[in-house]
């Protein structure tokens, strides 16, 4: 089976969103240091690994909003397709107190190649379902209830934006009306990281975004994945609305 860095659904769908996860997998190519970081299985089904339960919410977002997905298919510890290129943390080498012990000794030419095998890949595919088409970029994350010695977080979602509040703002007014918990604005992560995936090919062009970061522990079966999806689906329809999308 040949290997691809990222994988696509429903590229012929013609609703108004564009979904990327950015953090879909675990997968360590079998290329990147023999397919193995030097981490026990353990450590790899961690949220430090990818976002637990992000791919199959995306997807069944992707199916309630008719829009494409596109998800990558490595690791965020072999490279994070959601840091720009110069970012030292492009390639990690201690996440929440785990040290990367394949990330270790990585050279330019390593990292290079990861770059040009994984990193590009996806981006070029993201530019390329984009191209042409008026749309709205939705990336969906997830984050860990609680990261090592530090308190519980208190949120069920955090609704992520940079200057762009076009989408974010309906959103955060709307979820906050219909949850019980603290809706996250820009928490439990700032929504803007320099030559992140929606720099690249939201905040540039300038065209409407919005990342949504949902509790693991919420989106870890199919119930709770699609009991969100369906949930998040028309208050994300409304904010385009409101913002006259």
């Amino acid at each position: 089976m040949i290997y691809s860095p990222f994988s696509i659904h429903g590229p012929d769908r013609t609703g108004p969103w564009l979904i990327t996860c950015d953090h879909a997998t675990n997968t360590v190519p079998n290329f990147v240091a023999g397919g193995s970081l030097g981490l026990p299985k353990a450590e790899m089904a961690r949220h430090i690994a990818y976002d637990i339960g992000a791919m199959d919410t995306a997807l069944a977002l992707a199916t309630a909003l008719n829009a494409p997905a596109i998800c990558s298919n490595f690791s965020r510890l072999v490279i994070d397709p959601n840091r720009g290129t110069d970012d030292p943390t492009l390639i990690p080498q201690l996440y929440d107190g785990t040290i990367i012990e394949g990330n270790s000794h990585v050279d330019a030419q390593e990292r290079a190649d990861r770059i040009q095998k994984l990193y590009q890949p996806y981006h070029d595919a993201i530019a390329d379902l984009a191209k042409g088409r008026s749309i709205t970029f939705l990336s969906i994350h997830s984050f860990t209830p609680q990261l090592v010695g530090h308190a519980p977080r208190p949120w069920e979602i955090g609704v992520l934006s940079a200057q762009d509040r076009r989408i974010a703002d309906p959103v955060i007014a709307s979820l906050s009306g219909a949850l019980t918990s603290p809706v996250g604005d820009n928490a439990p992560y700032a929504g803007f990281f320099p030559g992140d995936a929606l720099s690249q090919h939201a905040h540039g062009p300038g065209r409407p975004n919005v990342i949504l970061e949902i509790r693991q522990d919420l989106i870890t079966n199919k119930a709770g994945q699609h009991k969100w999806a369906n949930l998040l689906a028309p208050h994300l329809e409304a904010a385009r609305a409101h913002a006259n999308l």
